[in-house]
């Protein structure tokens, strides 16, 4: 995995909120196509870099100009770990609503936005808290040295 730099904590924070909205959508409608294009977005940022996330480039561009400079950072392979976990979720989503199995598309569609609501309102960012645990207890998580 390529290393992201460490990211203002704002901008996924502003990020899981653009995703709240998506996923709700999907809830709402049970329109797959657009869950799809999440999972793709999951997965991009996860398997390649942050910095292909499209609201991260709104964040930067339009928001945090306005915004009070931060010195605060935050590291990326929580940030894209969590992405990945989100990945699995909208695409067994995906999956469900494709292909008939409306609720499983339905029930891996709410986990994916209980967890970016808590992160979006909270601060609670649910896959970066898996990834330290992992990283604490799975050796193959350890930071090299």
């Amino acid at each position: 995995m390529p290393k992201d730099s460490p990211v203002d904590p704002r901008g996924p924070r502003f990020s899981a909120w653009m995703t709240t909205v998506i996923l709700a959508i999907v809830l709402l409608t049970g329109w797959w196509r657009l869950l799809a294009a999440q999972t793709v977005l999951f997965a991009m940022c996860a398997f390649i870099s942050l910095k292909l996330n499209p609201w991260g480039h709104v964040y930067r561009y339009a928001i945090q100009p306005r915004l009070t400079p931060t010195s605060e950072r935050e590291e990326a392979a929580p940030l894209r770990f969590a992405q990945g976990v989100g990945f699995v979720f909208a695409l067994i989503g995906t999956l469900g609503y494709a292909t008939g199995l409306t609720t499983l598309g339905m029930v891996a569609t709410g986990m994916a936005l209980v967890a970016a609501l808590l992160n979006a309102a909270l601060g609670l960012c649910l896959g970066c808290e898996m990834y330290l645990v992992l990283r604490r207890y799975v050796p193959a998580f350890a930071r090299p040295q």
